[in-house]
C-alpha cells in the first residue's frame, strides 16, 4: 500500500484540505513540479499510435492496485492538461494493469475523513470528474478490477472497452456509504434504473460480458489486446478533425442533460457551426474529388 504515489498522498492531505478553494494554484504547483522532474510518481504518460496522435496514460500505483487518491488524481488533471493543449493528440487512451485498472478510491485515504464536516469542507471528490471534463474523446482501456472509484472513472471516459476478465461493481453498499463520483448518475444512463439499482445497492460484481451486454462496455476484447485495440480505435478518431470531434463530443454529452427537443436544437446548432470550419468544406471537398481529406484542425 505505502507506494510513492500513496505517501504523496497522505502528506498533501492537510494541504489539500486547506487549498480546497485554491485548487488550481495546487495544479499549477504540481505542473511546475512535473516540468521540472519529467516525471510523474502515480501515472505512466507516453504518446501511441504510428503519428503519435494518441495519449496513453496509464495508472501506476501497483501495490494499491490503482486504488485513485487525491495525489493521483491531481497528476491526472496535469496529465490531462497537457494533452488538451498538445495539438497532435487526438484522442486519449487511459488504462492501468491486467490485474486493476483501479481498483477503487484509497480507502485508507477516505478513513482520515473523520467527520461529516471535515468532508463537506474539504469538497472531497469535486475535483475527480476533470475526466469528463476532457474535450478530447477519452477511451477508457479495462483490465481487471474497476471497482467504485474505478468503476466511476471509467464512466467518466467516452468509450469503454474491457478485457475479456475485466469487472465491474459498485460496492460502496458494503462500506456503509454510497458512490460518490458519478456512480449513482452515470450507470443509470448507461444501464438503465433497474440495473443500476441492482448494481449500487447489491455491491456485486458484473464481468465484461455482463457489462457489454448492459450496455456499459462497447466492446470485450482479450486481455493482451486491450490496449493496442484502444489505441488502434484512438489512432481512427485521433486522424479526423479535432475541432469537429470535440463538437461531436460535446452534442453528444449534451443529450444526457436535456430533453430531446433541446438536444436536438443543440445538435442543429452544432452541425451548422461545422460550416464555419476549413475542416467541414475540406471533408466534403475531398469526398467529391474522392481523396483523403487533409483536415488542419481549424
Amino acid at each position: 500500500m505505502a507506494s510513492v504515489g500513496c505517501v504523496v498522498g497522505s502528506v498533501c492531505r492537510n494541504v489539500l484540505l486547506q487549498a480546497a478553494k485554491s485548487n488550481t494554484g495546487m495544479v499549477s504547483q504540481l505542473h511546475q513540479r512535473l516540468l521540472s522532474t519529467g516525471q510523474f510518481q502515480n501515472l505512466i504518460v507516453e504518446k501511441r499510435g504510428e503519428k503519435k496522435n494518441v495519449a496513453l496514460i496509464k495508472l501506476n500505483r501497483p501495490k494499491a492496485l490503482n486504488a485513485l487518491c487525491d495525489a493521483l488524481m491531481l497528476e491526472m488533471t496535469v496529465a490531462l492538461d497537457d494533452a488538451e493543449k498538445d495539438k497532435d493528440i487526438g484522442c486519449i487512451v487511459i488504462t492501468g494493469s491486467d490485474k486493476a485498472f483501479a481498483a477503487g478510491a484509497d480507502i485508507k485515504e477516505m478513513q482520515q475523513m473523520k467527520t461529516f464536516a471535515e468532508t463537506y469542507n474539504a469538497n472531497f471528490l469535486t475535483d475527480w470528474d476533470v475526466v469528463s471534463k476532457c474535450r478530447k474523446p477519452i477511451i477508457a482501456a479495462v483490465n481487471g478490477y474497476a471497482l467504485g472509484g474505478g468503476c466511476e472513472l471509467a464512466m467518466m471516459c467516452d468509450i469503454i472497452y474491457a478485457g475479456e476478465k475485466a469487472s465491474f461493481a459498485q460496492p460502496e453498499i458494503t462500506l456503509g456509504t454510497i458512490p460518490g463520483a458519478g456512480g449513482t448518475q452515470r450507470l443509470i444512463r448507461a444501464v438503465g434504473k433497474s440495473k443500476a439499482m441492482e448494481i449500487v445497492l447489491t455491491g456485486d460484481r458484473m464481468s465484461a460480458l455482463e457489462a457489454e451486454k448492459a450496455g456499459l462496455v462497447s466492446k470485450v476484447v482479450p486481455v493482451d489486446q486491450l490496449v493496442d485495440e484502444a489505441i488502434k480505435t484512438a489512432e481512427k478518431i485521433a486522424g479526423h478533425s479535432k475541432i469537429i470531434s470535440s463538437m461531436c463530443k460535446e452534442a453528444v454529452n449534451a443529450s444526457q442533460e436535456m430533453s430531446l427537443a433541446e438536444g436536438l436544437h443543440v445538435e442543429k446548432r452544432f452541425f451548422h457551426t461545422t460550416f464555419a470550419t476549413n475542416d467541414r468544406m475540406e471533408g466534403m471537398t475531398a469526398f467529391v474529388e474522392k481523396r483523403k481529406p487533409n483536415f488542419t484542425d481549424n
